[in-house]
């Protein structure tokens, strides 16, 4: 007795393609940020970077920086790959790509390494100052049902 196969349709001989394709293509998709490479963003100077930033960024941007800003900023262009803050509002420009910094959240400092996306973004969206709320069952008297149950 001979099997029967069910039939292929043309949707399921499509997505084998095109599976087959992307690794015949070997495809590595290469960050881009609004049309431009990281190499080609990093050789920019600051009033070109400002052009393709957000609103809020470019202002502060076209703002000159104060001075904990500046000594951060020089620090990151330096040598040196790691780098302890507490200046949580100097925004990230593609020179400090690959960097790895640690930001002052209040408590503690949160260690994060300067990826490609987070260009345009404060330092300090990275370094959360409050907790996740994790909220667990009502405590004794919390409502009115919670008065009579057995503490055991």
């Amino acid at each position: 007795m001979a099997s029967k196969k069910p039939p292929v349709s043309v949707k399921s001989i499509k997505r084998k393609a095109r599976k087959s394709q992307k690794i015949v293509l070997g495809r590595t998709r290469e960050f881009m940020y609004k049309g431009h490479s990281i190499e080609e963003l990093q050789k920019l100077d600051i009033d070109a970077i400002k052009e393709l930033v957000s609103s809020r960024a470019r202002r502060s941007l076209s703002r000159p920086m104060n001075h904990e800003q500046q000594a951060l900023h020089k620090k990151l262009l330096g040598p040196k790959n790691q780098v302890k803050t507490q200046v949580r509002d100097l925004i990230i420009i593609p020179r400090y790509i690959g960097k790895v910094i640690e930001v002052y959240n209040g408590n503690g400092y949160v260690k994060f390494e300067i990826k490609p996306e987070m260009i345009g973004h404060y330092l300090g969206e990275y370094s959360l100052t409050r907790k996740e709320v994790k909220h667990s069952g009502p405590g004794v008297g919390a409502t009115r049902s919670s008065k009579f149950m057995p503490l055991k």
